[in-house]
Formats: structure tokens, C-alpha cells, sequence
């Protein structure tokens, strides 16, 4: 063991605070010993994904938790679940009765040790999940560790589950990678100067472009040139497709995200290990990619919000929609954070949506099995996460598109 204790963290590893508490400690002193860190940096926050149910050994953790006493020593909040509580037909317990009441109990596990009932995959999107600038925090879920890192200048490796939660137990992670200032450098440069205002306009670009930056970066940080600004929103899409499409967990948009004002600041005076030219057919490529349908079949579902959808998005879904309703037979599903739904509710964008026939799905997202009811043929998306991921878990056609043409591929039945 490298890495020197305090007398907190050796009682911790003694057993003398529960075997809870050790095992936590266990697992950080393993994290150290591979990351090679010689100490550990205090957190501020978690965002953990061990409260998603994946299988029994996610459930059998949570009772071992409760059962031995685990504490925690700073605000966690809940990636999103398996299940909705406020939509439960989405995937019904009929449909899937043991992993249902599982995720069920894991989420209480989880409410009971002191986690946030958040429930979403974007816990920036409200202001305890958000964290700021240069703050050490734990994070979990692939989009919030890009967004947190690269759009807010937090700093925070990717924890995997049980790591997750052992970081929040004990308030502490190994000063290693991404929570120090050299492992933030760029390591590689993607240029985007040759591509026409057009492009770099066009809805869809940040998906794209999150999609590019994961195949090229791969496991490394690029520092993106070429682009003047990007609201938060596509910021998430990048983060998103960056971490679905490779392994990114934090990329610099020069001269718009907190840590690259220049290049030189960037990659820190280092020359970088590689620079890749962005061109129009490397978009087209993406879009094939994330495109399985051949546009023939009959328009079974749209499913937007993944990462969850902002109330800047909700509102420009109520913009498209026109006081307009979706075709009959199409399933519109919307996965969003309670934090933005009671948002909805106060700009009574709930009640617009619910008559529109969108339905507002809490807690969850819905590229993942169980199948999520009426995902069952030709379904669109705006996300590439989702385009990404969902053509391997549900096994549809799905057709990656702007939210305005899900949106009006809804309204007319057939992809517009």
C-alpha cells in the first residue's frame, strides 16, 4: 500500500466504524494503489450510479449498506433508476415482476442511507447537483463527469458503481487523474475550421460532433478549435456522445469552456499527442452510424431526453408542437429530472405536453431494457447516447434526427 492513512481512515480500514465502512475504505485503497496516488483529495459532493438496479448484486450491496450502518460524508444524489415511480407503465411490473420490485428496494435502500431523491443523469440541471468551478467532487454517470469537468470546471474521474459509494461514505478519493492539474491537459487537438457556419449551427452538430471527439479521443481530452459559442445544452449532447461514443471525460471547447481561454492554456504549453481535422464527411459518417432504419417503416416511438431533458428543451418541444397533438399510435416518451418536472408544472408546460400526447417520464431513461412500453419498432431520437446505445440494448430501427423533426414526425405518424 502506497498511500499513507490518517487516523480516521485507519479506523475506517480497522472495522472499528462497521464493515460497511471498511469495505468503503478497502475499495479506496485499492483505487489508490492502481491510480498510483500517494493521497487521497477531499470531496465536496457525489453523484452515484450504484442506486441503479443492473442485476442481484447491485441489491445485495444496498442491503449490505443498510445493514452494517454505511454513512455518508457529503451530499450524494441518484443517477437515474431502472424504473419510474411516477410512470411505472413505462416498464411494468407485469412485464418484468422481480426486476421491478428489485429496483423498487434499491432505490429505497438508497432514500434511506441519506441519498437525494434526485433521480436524474443530469444532476447539473438543478442547483445542489451542480457543482463549481475547480470543486473536487465523485461522479458516476458518463455524461455528468464530462459535463461537470469539461462545462463547469469541476474536477472528477469516472467512478464506477460500489466506487461511487464508497467515495460518498467517506468524503474522499485518490489525488489522481482528472482531480489533479496536469491530468487535465489536452491531449489531443480536433479543428473544426473548415466547416461552414452552416454546420456548426445545425441542431444536431454537438451530437455529432460528441460522437467524433469519443472515436478519435478515444480515452484522452480534446481541445476543440473552431467553434466561437455553445449554450449548455449542447454541451451535455457533447459530453453524451464524447462518453458513448469513446471514453471522454473531459474535452475543452477553446475559448468557451472554463479551462481553455487559448489553446496554450488548453494543453497547458504541451505539444499535443495528436490533431484531427473535422470535415463534413465525417459528420455524414456519424449520422450513418447512429441510424439503423432505412425510413421505410411504420413510426413506432420518439424518445427524447437522454441525458434528461432542460426546460429549455421542453419549451422548445411546446414551440415545435404548435398547439398540434401527437398521430395516434405513435409513443412520444420525454425523460427529465423532478427538478425540471415541478419547473413544467409551474409554467403549467405540464398540462400543454399531457394534452400534446408527450409523455413526461420521471427518474429514468429509455434506451435500456426492460423495453419501455411502445419501443417496440421505427423510433427516433435527438440524442446520439440514446441512437448509440439503443440500437445494441432494444434492438429497433432508430433514426437519429433533430428535435424538430421528432417532433413533426410525431405529429404526422411517419418519419418526416
Amino acid at each position: 500500500m502506497r498511500i499513507e492513512l490518517d487516523e480516521q481512515e485507519q479506523r475506517w480500514l480497522s472495522g472499528a466504524d462497521g464493515a460497511a465502512m471498511a469495505l468503503a475504505m478497502q475499495l479506496m485503497v485499492a483505487a489508490a494503489d492502481v491510480s498510483g496516488a500517494t493521497r487521497f483529495v477531499q470531496i465536496e459532493m457525489a453523484h452515484i450510479n450504484s442506486c441503479h438496479y443492473s442485476g442481484q448484486m447491485s441489491l445485495d450491496f444496498a442491503e449490505f449498506l443498510l445493514a452494517e450502518g454505511a454513512t455518508l460524508s457529503v451530499p450524494t444524489h441518484t443517477n437515474a433508476s431502472l424504473i419510474s415511480c411516477s410512470s411505472p407503465d413505462v416498464r411494468p411490473a407485469s412485464a418484468t415482476p422481480e426486476t421491478v420490485a428489485n429496483a423498487e428496494r434499491v432505490m429505497d435502500i438508497y432514500e434511506e442511507l441519506g441519498c437525494s431523491s434526485m433521480w436524474s443523469c443530469a444532476p447539473y440541471l438543478q442547483d445542489e447537483g451542480r457543482a463549481t468551478f475547480g470543486q473536487q467532487i465523485a461522479g458516476s454517470e458518463s455524461n455528468a463527469v464530462g459535463f461537470a469537468n469539461s462545462a463547469l470546471g469541476a474536477r472528477t474521474n469516472k467512478y464506477g458503481d460500489m466506487l461511487d459509494m464508497a467515495a460518498a461514505m467517506l468524503g474522499r478519493v485518490p489525488y489522481a487523474g482528472l482531480h489533479t492539474d496536469e491530468g487535465r491537459r489536452a491531449t489531443d487537438v480536433l479543428d473544426l475550421s473548415g466547416l461552414p457556419e452552416s454546420t456548426l449551427a445545425d441542431p444536431n452538430f454537438p451530437h455529432l460532433l460528441g460522437c467524433i471527439l469519443g472515436r478519435r479521443v478515444v480515452t484522452g481530452i480534446g481541445a476543440v478549435v473552431g467553434i466561437e459559442s455553445i449554450d449548455e445544452d449542447g454541451l451535455k449532447a457533447v459530453a453524451a456522445g464524447a462518453a458513448a461514443a469513446g471514453g471522454v471525460e473531459l474535452f475543452h471547447i477553446v475559448g468557451v469552456t472554463p479551462e481553455a481561454p487559448t489553446l496554450d492554456a488548453a494543453t497547458q504549453g504541451v505539444a499535443p499527442k495528436a490533431e484531427h481535422t473535422v470535415t463534413e464527411a465525417d459528420l455524414v459518417e456519424v449520422m450513418d452510424m447512429l441510424t439503423s432504419a432505412s425510413g421505410d417503416e411504420p413510426l413506432r416511438a420518439v424518445c427524447v431526453g437522454t441525458p434528461h431533458f432542460s426546460i429549455t428543451e421542453f419549451a422548445h418541444v411546446v414551440e415545435v408542437l404548435d398547439g398540434r397533438r401527437v398521430s395516434e399510435g405513435v409513443t412520444f416518451l420525454a425523460t427529465t429530472s423532478r427538478a425540471v418536472a415541478n419547473e413544467l408544472s409551474l409554467r403549467n408546460l405540464d398540462r400543454v405536453l399531457a394534452e400534446a400526447g408527450v409523455h413526461v417520464v420521471l427518474d429514468t431513461c429509455t434506451y435500456y431494457p426492460p423495453h419501455p412500453s411502445g419501443v417496440d419498432g421505427l423510433t427516433l431520437t435527438n440524442s446520439a447516447k440514446w441512437a448509440y446505445y439503443g440500437q445494441g440494448l432494444l434492438e429497433v430501427p432508430i433514426g437519429f434526427t433533430s428535435l424538430e423533426r421528432c417532433v413533426e414526425s410525431a405529429v404526422a405518424g411517419r418519419w418526416v
